[in-house]
C-alpha cells in the first residue's frame, strides 16, 4: 500500500500487525457483511497514521475488496492516509490528530454503558502519541465513568518521527502512570499472540470496574530487517527494490 500510494508509515503498521490481527481475527466480535451491526465490538485506531495495517485486516476479513488497497492515498479512494468513519466500511471513527483517538474510543464506550450494551470498545493507541496532554485527559474520565468495557493496546515501539520516545519525551514508567490514573495496566509482548489474547481475557476477567491500558512492547517495522527499530521508517514509502526485498522476508517469516 505505501509503495502503491508514495507515501504512508510502513514501520508502526507493520509493528502493531500481531495485535490488530489477534484482535481482529480472534477476539472481536463483528460482521464484514453488517458493518453497523448493534452488537458489534469497536475498534478505534488512535495512532490513525499507520490506516495500513487496519485497511489490510478489513479488507482481508471482507469488508471492502482486497483491489482497493492498490489505490491508497489517491486522489478520490476511500483509503485515505488517515481512516474516515464517513467513507470506509468498518471504520469506527475517523483519527489522525494523535491523542483524539482515545477520547472518542470513550465517549464510544460510554454511550455502550449508558445504553446497557455489552460489547467491548478496543483502541490501539501509539506511545509517542502519549506525551499528548489529551491522552490523559480521556484517562481520567475513563476512570471517572467506570468504563470496563473499554480495553486498549499501547503499541510501545519506542520510537516517532523525531527519533526515540524517552529522548523526545519520556514515557516510563508507563504502566506504574496508567496504574496511577486508576486503570489496570501491565506490559506483554506485543508480537506474541497468546500473550495478546490472555491479556485481553485478563482484561475482561480482573477489571474491577476499571478501564484497561495494556502496554504491548513492540519492534517498529517487525518483519523486515532494514525497517526494524529504525525511527527513519516511521514514514515514507520503500523503492521498488526495498520492496521486493521486504515482501521475501515477510513471505519467509
Amino acid at each position: 500500500m505505501v509503495h502503491a500510494g508514495q507515501s504512508g508509515h510502513p514501520g508502526g503498521s507493520l509493528g502493531a500487525a500481531d495485535v490488530v490481527t489477534a484482535l481482529y481475527y480472534a477476539v472481536m466480535r463483528h460482521d464484514p457483511q453488517n458493518p453497523r451491526w448493534p452488537l458489534r465490538d469497536r475498534f478505534v485506531l488512535s495512532k490513525g497514521h499507520c490506516s495500513p495495517v487496519l485497511y489490510a485486516a478489513l479488507a482481508d476479513c471482507g469488508y471492502f475488496p482486497s483491489a482497493d488497497l492498490a489505490t491508497f492515498r489517491r486522489p478520490g479512494s476511500h483509503l485515505q492516509g488517515h481512516p474516515c468513519s464517513a467513507k470506509t466500511p468498518g471504520i469506527e471513527a475517523s483519527t489522525g490528530t494523535l491523542g483524539l483517538g482515545l477520547s472518542t474510543a470513550c465517549g464510544l464506550a460510554l454511550g455502550a454503558q449508558l445504553r446497557g450494551d455489552a460489547h467491548y470498545t478496543y483502541v490501539l493507541c501509539g506511545d509517542g502519541e502519549q506525551q499528548e496532554g489529551q491522552i490523559w485527559e480521556a484517562a481520567m474520565f475513563a476512570h471517572k465513568y467506570r468504563l470496563s468495557h473499554l480495553i486498549a493496546f499501547t503499541d510501545r515501539n519506542r520510537l516517532q518521527t523525531d527519533g526515540d520516545t524517552e529522548d523526545v519525551m519520556p514515557l516510563d514508567p508507563l504502566p506504574e502512570k496508567w496504574r496511577a490514573f486508576g486503570w489496570n495496566s501491565w506490559e506483554i509482548d506485543g508480537h506474541d499472540y497468546t500473550e495478546i489474547l490472555e491479556a485481553v481475557a485478563r482484561a475482561k476477567r480482573d477489571h474491577e470496574g476499571r478501564p484497561t491500558m495494556i502496554i504491548a512492547n513492540t519492534t517498529k517495522g517487525k518483519g523486515v530487517s532494514f525497517m526494524e527499530g529504525s525511527a527513519s521508517w516511521h514514514s515514507g514509502p520503500p523503492t521498488d527494490t526495498d520492496l521486493a526485498r521486504a515482501l521475501e522476508e515477510l513471505a519467509h517469516a
